[in-house]
C-alpha cells in the first residue's frame, strides 16, 4: 500500500506502454506544485511496486527533461545532418508539410508518400489513430513487422491460424511445464522473470543460445547452437512418440498432415539430434519427458524468430503442443503474443482503412535503403514511433539515403534521436506521461488506462493530433480524422468490457475476464481447415515446404561468427540511450566471446576489438564467457549511433538479408569476424 508520505499528494496510476511482455501499472506521485516521480504501482499484480531499471531511470530523467525532449516543431535550414534547424510555429509546419504532400501526390500520386512505424509507444490511440491519415492520403507503408517478428506471425499462421491469439498466462498455475524458447524474460520481461516463472510450481524449461538469468534460474537449460532449433524440436518430438507420450486422439481428430512428418520424427534420434544441435542428448530427454508430462504452456520469443529459417523453426517447433494435445484445456497452451482483437479491441476502429481509396503498396524494412533511394518509388518519407537510423540493417547505406535532399522527410519524436537529426521538418511528440490512452498487455489478458500524469513539454502534441492537425491542412472533412480522444477511448473502453474510459482510470488494470481463459477452447482453429495445419496447403502455394522441416543452418565459415544481438537489460528497443544515467550503466559496447573461439584469435578479457563484415565495421571491448556456445558472438542491439565512438552501432553489420517468411528480419544470422585492433 502507498506509504503516508505519498497518501498526502497526489497518485496518478497509468500504465507503461513500452514495447515490453509486462505492461507494468506505475504511480505517478504528483507533488502541489507539479512535479512528479514515477513510480512502480504497488498495488498492480505485475509491477508490484518496482518498475524494472532501465523505466525507472528513464522516466525520472529524460522524460521529464525538458533539455533532452523535443519541445517545439522545427524546420531544416542546413544542409542535412548538419544539425541547422529553426523553430517555427505548428501552423506553419503542418502548412509546410501539407504543401509538400499535396505536390508529391499531384505529381506522382500518394504511393511515392511512405510512413515508417514500430512501437516507440504500444498504446492504443497514439499507436494506431495515424493510420487513419495515412489511409485517406492513400499512402505506401514500411511493413512494422518486418523489423522484429513477422516470420513468426506468418508461421504460426500457417499452423494455428494466428500468432496474436497466445495461452493466458493465469493458466501458469496449472501446468506441470513452462517451455520458454528463444526468449530472455531477464531482459526483455524483467517482471515475468523476477515473478511470473518463479513462483510457479511448474517445471521451467529454457531453450536458448545464451546462458542468461532466466535459463541460469530454469530447471532445465538447452543450449542449441543458433539455427538449429528445427532440428531440436524434432528430436524431441522422436522422444514424446518413442516414450508414448503423444496424444493419437488430438492429432487424429485436430490435426492435419502428422503421417508426412512420421520419417522425420522416426530420423531425430536423441543422439543423432546432439550432433546437429550441441545439447546433450540426455538433456533432450528430460526434456521431453518433462513438456510431455503436461499439462505444458509453450512461450515462443520473438528473438527466435530473427534467423534465416526463423519461419521454419516457429512451424516446427509449435508441433510440440500439437503432438501432445496441450491446446484447449487448462495449464496449455502457446503464445507468441496476445493481440488487442482477444480482448475484443476492434482494429479496424482505430486505423479506419476504409479511408483507403487506393490499394496499399508496402515494403520490408529490409528493403527501405533501396526504396528510399529510388524517386520513383519514394518521394517522401514519414517516420514516427521509430528509430530507423539505429534499428534498422545497412545502417551507414541508410544514413546516406536520408542525407537526400530530394527526399522529404517528416520525423516525430520526443527526443532528437539519430533518425531525427536527418529530417526536413521535426515535430516533438508527447511522452505517454502527458496524455490519456489504453493499452492491451501484448502477454496479459489485461485492460489498461495510460493516464495523463503531467501537461507535454514544450510545444509537444499526442501524435493522434499532430495528425488531426495534418488531416485539416491536406483539406480532409472524413470525420474519423478529427474525432476526438475522449470519444475514442470510451467506444474502445465499451469494447473491451468497460463500461466507459473514466472507469478503466479509476481501476487502473483490469482482467478482460475474471477467470483464466482456454486457449481454443472448441478446438477450433482458425484455419482453411479448422484444424492444426502440419501440412499447409497455403505455404505450399506460397513456395514454402508442405511440412516443417528438421533443418539445420550451416555453421559459419572458418575465422567467422555467427553474431547474436538480442535486448540490452538497459535499453528499450532504441528507446533510453540518451539517458545519461542509463548510457552509464551501458559504458562501452561489449562483444561476448567463448574462450575457445576468443584463444584462437589470441583476444583477453577486457580487449579492444574490431568486429567486422561486408556490411560494415564496429570496435567494441570483449568479454569472454562461457555462456554462449562456440562459434558465437554475442552484443546486445539498439544504441544511437550518434553516442557510439565511430558513429555506427550493431546495425551497421546488418545486411538486411531476410528470413524464409514474411520478408521479415533475420538479424540473428548475421556472421562477423573479430580480430584485435
Amino acid at each position: 500500500m502507498m506509504t503516508a508520505s505519498q497518501t498526502a499528494k497526489q497518485i496518478i496510476r497509468t500504465t507503461c506502454p513500452r514495447d515490453c511482455y509486462d505492461a507494468c501499472g506505475i504511480a505517478v506521485v504528483k507533488a502541489a506544485d507539479g512535479r512528479i516521480k514515477v513510480l512502480g504501482d504497488p498495488d498492480h499484480a505485475v509491477s508490484r511496486g518496482a518498475l524494472c531499471g532501465k523505466c525507472a531511470i528513464a522516466y525520472n530523467g529524460a522524460y521529464l527533461d525538458p533539455r533532452a525532449r523535443l519541445t517545439q516543431p522545427m524546420r531544416r535550414t542546413g544542409p542535412k545532418g548538419s544539425g541547422q534547424y529553426q523553430a517555427v510555429t505548428w501552423e506553419e509546419a503542418i502548412a509546410a508539410i501539407a504543401e509538400k504532400l499535396k505536390a508529391i501526390v499531384a505529381r506522382s500520386g500518394p504511393e511515392a508518400i511512405w510512413h515508417a512505424h514500430y512501437t516507440g509507444t504500444c498504446s492504443a490511440i497514439a499507436g494506431g489513430f495515424p493510420q487513419r491519415f495515412f489511409h485517406r492520403l492513400g499512402a505506401s507503408e514500411v511493413d512494422p513487422d518486418s523489423i522484429c517478428n513477422a516470420a513468426g506471425h506468418a508461421a504460426l499462421g500457417y499452423l494455428i491460424g494466428t500468432g496474436s491469439d497466445g495461452f493466458d498466462p493465469r493458466m501458469a498455475e496449472q501446468a506441470n511445464c513452462i517451455l520458454v524458447w528463444g526468449a530472455n524474460p531477464s531482459a526483455s520481461a524483467p517482471h515475468r522473470h523476477k515473478h511470473w516463472l518463479k513462483e510457479t510450481s511448474a517445471k521451467v524449461i529454457v531453450v536458448d543460445p545464451v546462458r542468461h538469468e532466466t535459463a541460469a534460474d530454469a530447471d532445465l537449460h538447452l543450449q542449441p547452437f543458433p539455427g538449429s532449433d528445427a532440428a531440436l524440436a524434432f528430436g524431441l518430438l522422436h522422444v514424446l512418440v518413442r516414450e508414448n507420450l503423444i496424444d493419437r486422439d488430438f492429432i487424429t481428430a485436430h490435426t492435419i498432415g502428422w503421417a508426412d512428418i512420421s520419417e522425420s520424427i522416426a530420423a531425430a534420434d536423441p543422439d543423432h539430434t546432439a550432433a546437429l544441435t550441441g545439447v546433450p542428448a540426455a538433456d533432450i530427454v528430460a526434456a521431453a519427458r518433462i513438456y510431455g508430462s503436461g499439462p505444458a504452456l509453450l512461450w515462443l520469443g520473438q528473438g527466435l524468430q530473427r534467423q534465416p529459417m526463423g519461419g521454419n523453426i516457429f512451424r516446427a517447433i509449435g508441433l510440440l503442443p500439437a503432438a501432445t494435445g496441450n491446446f484447449g484445456k487448462p495449464g496449455a497452451g502457446l503464445l507468441f503474443l496476445n493481440g488487442g482483437g482477444r480482448r475484443g479491441l476492434d482494429g479496424d476502429y482505430v486505423e479506419a482503412p476504409h479511408l483507403r481509396q487506393n490499394e496499399r503498396q508496402v515494403a520490408s524494412h529490409m528493403d527501405l535503403v533501396d526504396l528510399l533511394n529510388d524517386r520513383k518509388r519514394a518521394q517522401a518519407l514519414f517516420t514516427w514511433n521509430i528509430n530507423i537510423a539505429a534499428s534498422n540493417p545497412r545502417q551507414a547505406d541508410l544514413g546516406k539515403a536520408l542525407q537526400s535532399d530530394d527526399l522529404f522527410h517528416v520525423a516525430i519524436d520526443l527526443f532528437p534521436t539519430d533518425t531525427v537529426d536527418l529530417a526536413d521538418v521535426i515535430l516533438p511528440a508527447a511522452s505517454f506521461l502527458e496524455f490519456d490512452d489504453l493499452v492491451l498487455s501484448y502477454f496479459d489478458l489485461t485492460v489498461s488506462a495510460q493516464a495523463q500524469a503531467t501537461t507535454p513539454i514544450g510545444e509537444a502534441l499526442p501524435n493522434q493530433e499532430i495528425f488531426r492537425r495534418l488531416a485539416r491542412a491536406m483539406g480532409y472533412n472524413n470525420p474519423e480524422l478529427f474525432e476526438e480522444d475522449a470519444t475514442i477511448l470510451d467506444h474502445l473502453a465499451r469494447q473491451v468490457g468497460q463500461s466507459d474510459f473514466a472507469a478503466l482510470k479509476a481501476a487502473g488494470t483490469v482482467a478482460r475476464w475474471s477467470d483464466p481463459v482456454t486457449q481454443f477452447p472448441d478446438l477450433a482453429f482458425p484455419t482453411p481447415s479448422g484444424r492444426i495445419e502440419i501440412a499447409s496447403e497455403a505455404a505450399a502455394e506460397a513456395g514454402l515446404p508442405l511440412v516443417p522441416l528438421p533443418s539445420v543452418d550451416a555453421h559459419p565459415a572458418s575465422g567467422r561468427l555467427r553474431l547474436l544481438s538480442p535486448a540490452s537489460k538497459w535499453l528499450m528497443n532504441s528507446s533510453y540511450h540518451n539517458d545519461p544515467k542509463i548510457a552509464a550503466k551501458l559504458g562501452p559496447e561489449h562483444v561476448g566471446l567463448h574462450p575457445a573461439d576468443a584463444s584462437e584469435r589470441g583476444i583477453a578479457d577486457g580487449a579492444a576489438v574490431r568486429v567486422s563484415n561486408a556490411t560494415g565495421s564496429i570496435e567494441m571491448i570483449a568479454d569472454i564467457t562461457p555462456t554462449i556456445p562456440r562459434g558465437v558472438a554475442l552484443a546486445a542491439k539498439s544504441r544511437w549511433p550518434k553516442l557510439v565512438p565511430g558513429g555506427h552501432s550493431i546495425n551497421a553489420l546488418n545486411p538486411g538479408t531476410k528470413a524464409d517468411m514474411a520478408e521479415s528480419s533475420s538479424v540473428h544470422g548475421v556472421e562477423v569476424e573479430v580480430v584485435l585492433v
